[in-house]
């Protein structure tokens, strides 16, 4: 048996996280947008016809995707001589048998999947990580068997469980509270042109969070060719809570992946870290993925943005603004904000953020102990987080990382501002999203004076 390292010396698995010389200058540009290309490779597995997915993602998430599908029958085969920048081409199919998914702890996966595996002909069943047991799917088995499925989860309202395919799903109208997680609207959503009678999904409950990404769905849904309408039963001027998907076929043809947003936010967070600049190469806009909100918060923040030809521009003095914000919208970059937050020259207040509480990890939870043990103050909140600044210092224990991504990249911005740097624990667990986070970090860094 290997014997444990002693306290305060690195463990396999440690990452160094770089304090910053002086300011960064960088242009650089993230890896695809996961939402966008798993979001794509479901509807393409649901399409008449093959589709070519260029620019996506390769990670984690999306290999437990591709899998999830090739279990469904459905081919995805690399397009393209380099195996980096190559397309993936889709076809559609059928499962031979009986299938296994491992949804890992992939979200997207958890949700998306299970109303593609109503329409095989074939069980299919639903494994995944510890974690990923906690993770919210209760409501969106209860609505799948409004609408016809066939579910067997032992009343547990999470993995494991096996959808027993029939071959079709009859459809129509369903209630469920998706205040855990937008993630099970849009599983519906992009499954139910498939549905004998299409889908009219009705959200009740507490605010959906990260609706930007259900509006994703929609407009991926659209541009595939589905006839989808979203509106608010209280008036126009409010964030849709109803939806209805008619039957129809789906031909998304190509689809062009962005860069991933949330992914580039550690990058700017350095720029006002440090007092630098970062450029984000080919900053797409229009957008699927929520821009405006990412870019006014860096804003409220200190952050000088300007978009030009080279990509969009992000700027700081060197000096962080304390900010109260409902993040609910853009809970994907909350550990890069409180971490900037920790950072900065007046408190915080961060609300809207409660769920955030069953993704990877208790991300609350996690974020206030482990800023904690570099001696800052991060108190948590039934729905949020309060950030008081104080100066911070690096302990004998690496930064935990909770097996989440998200922690990773707010310790890399912690790690800027402390004498010495930052350790962080597991960081290869960043690979869920963004395998090459830790070495295009260290490129920054490098390629600054």
């Amino acid at each position: 048996m290997q014997s444990a390292a002693p306290p305060g010396a690195p463990a396999p698995g440690d990452w160094a996280a770089p304090a910053a010389s002086g300011p960064v200058r960088a242009r650089l540009r993230p890896p695809g947008s996961k939402s966008v290309t798993n979001r794509a490779l479901v509807l393409a597995a649901l399409a008449r016809g093959a589709t070519t997915i260029t620019g996506p993602l390769r990670a984690r998430d999306t290999e437990l995707m591709t899998a999830a599908l090739r279990a469904l029958g459905a081919s995805v085969e690399e397009v393209g001589p380099d195996h980096e920048t190559a397309a993936w081409q889709v076809t559609p199919g059928r499962p031979g048998g009986r299938a296994v998914i491992d949804v890992g702890n992939a979200g997207t996966v958890l949700r998306f999947v299970p109303p593609v595996a109503a329409l095989a002909r074939a069980d299919v069943e639903f494994r995944g990580d510890t974690q990923a047991s906690m993770r919210p799917v209760a409501p969106l088995l209860a609505a799948l068997r409004e609408l016809g499925a066939v579910i067997d989860d032992g009343s547990r309202g999470a993995v494991p469980f096996i959808v027993r395919g029939r071959g079709g799903i009859g459809g129509g109208t369903v209630t469920l509270d998706a205040s855990g997680s937008s993630q099970l609207v849009s599983g519906l959503l992009l499954a139910a042109p498939r549905y004998d009678k299409g889908a009219q999904v009705c959200h009740r409950g507490p605010r959906v969070p990260s609706a930007p990404h259900i509006a994703m769905t929609v407009q991926m849904l659209r541009r595939a060719g589905a006839h989808v309408e979203a509106w608010n039963a209280e008036g126009e001027s409010a964030v849709p809570d109803r939806w209805r998907v008619h039957p129809g076929e789906l031909r998304p043809g190509t689809v062009a992946v962005e860069p991933d947003l949330s992914n580039a936010a550690p990058f700017l967070a350095a720029a006002l870290v440090t007092g630098g600049s970062v450029t984000i190469a080919d900053w797409p806009a229009p957008t699927l993925q929520p821009a405006g909100q990412i870019l006014d918060v860096l804003s409220q923040m200190g952050a000088d943005c300007s978009d030009s030809a080279d990509g969009m521009r992000v700027s700081g003095s060197g000096s962080v603004h304390g900010i109260t914000a409902h993040l609910g919208d853009v809970a994907e970059i909350v550990p890069v904000l409180t971490a900037l937050a920790a950072l900065a020259d007046s408190p915080s207040v961060f609300t809207g953020i409660g769920h955030m509480r069953t993704h990877e990890t208790d991300r609350l939870a996690a974020l206030a102990r482990e800023i904690g043990a570099l001696g800052g103050d991060v108190a948590e909140r039934e729905d949020g987080l309060v950030i008081r600044p104080r100066p911070l210092r690096a302990g004998e224990d690496a930064f935990a990382t909770y097996d989440d991504h998200r922690l990773v990249m707010a310790a890399a911005v912690l790690g800027l501002a402390l004498p010495g740097g930052l350790r962080v624990g597991n960081a290869a667990t960043v690979g869920k999203t963004f395998p090459g986070f830790t070495r295009m970090w260290a490129g920054m860094l490098e390629r600054s004076p």
